[in-house]
């Protein structure tokens, strides 16, 4: 038994003495948009700093916890809260979280977050379901000893976003008359926003919208076999694209102001998930 898989079985240790909860569906909520875990019919909940050896959110607008509950009638472990490589933590520590889900039970992924708008027919407070992404601008989080009881050593990333559940989302948005982007994302290290020519870089690779975060979540979740969807809430647009400065209030402030088209919109998913 790999090291790394000791730690992760202590973590889901720890917290099957305070819940036996077992989720289906495992949702993870980016910047600003952590107020969904108050949606769902709380079960238990479980801080971060309360498990030995796992990571602490350090971010504003990350609490910080896991929210065990249902969602309409789906079992679910929400992450409100997440940990970013940004923070000084190492990509092992950062897809922790996610590894420990999918031991507790989960099968499916849920992945949101705040990001810039590189493409320039979007708009800030748009939303844009992950059809695929640039992750090389990070460190691989499958990178050292392989953890053979997760997954294998070279997992295949054809189709890192499921087919089903992106269409799933699509049909909810359309249900609710939410306009849904259809994009890919790529993830840099941060914490410092990029530059307009790193951004006109990403263009000419094919990206449409960038951040901070998921494309490595969304990698650790593969390689365990878990269904993954991602959904970016397009927060402000992207250095060089308005000719505004970035900051961190103006993707607060966005999240603030599309959050209940946001939470209908999970809600929705999460319901017609639950296959």
């Amino acid at each position: 038994m790999s090291e790394i898989y000791k730690k992760l079985d202590y973590c889901c240790k720890q917290i099957r003495e305070k819940t036996d909860f077992v989720p289906k569906i495992a949702v993870v909520l980016g910047s600003g948009l952590g107020d969904f875990a108050e949606e769902a019919k709380q079960v238990a909940s479980v801080e971060y700093s309360s498990i030995k050896g796992f990571p602490i959110s350090t971010v504003s607008g990350h609490n910080g916890r896991f929210v065990f509950g249902y969602v309409g009638s789906v079992p679910v472990v929400i992450m409100q809260g997440r940990v970013h490589y940004y923070e000084g933590y190492s990509m092992e520590e950062v897809v922790m979280p996610i590894r420990v889900m999918r031991m507790l039970g989960a099968q499916k992924l849920i992945l949101t977050n705040a990001a810039g708008g590189i493409n320039k027919n979007y708009n800030p407070g748009d939303f844009m379901i992950i059809k695929g992404h640039i992750s090389c601008f990070v460190p691989s989080v499958l990178r050292g000893e392989n953890i053979d009881e997760l997954g294998v050593r070279f997992p295949d990333m054809s189709r890192v976003y499921d087919e089903q559940m992106i269409k799933t989302a699509l049909e909810a948005a359309d249900k609710l008359n939410i306009p849904m982007r259809e994009g890919v994302y790529v993830q840099t290290q941060g914490p410092n926003y990029e530059t307009p020519e790193e951004i006109r870089a990403f263009a000419t690779l094919g990206a449409d919208a960038v951040g901070m975060s998921t494309a490595c979540e969304a990698i650790a979740a593969r390689h365990m076999g878990m269904k993954v969807c991602g959904i970016s809430c397009i927060s402000n647009m992207a250095a060089g694209i308005s000719g505004q400065e970035l900051s961190h209030e103006e993707v607060k402030a966005t999240a603030d102001r599309v959050s209940k088209d946001f939470k209908k919109l999970l809600r929705e998913l999460i319901i017609n998930e639950n296959g």
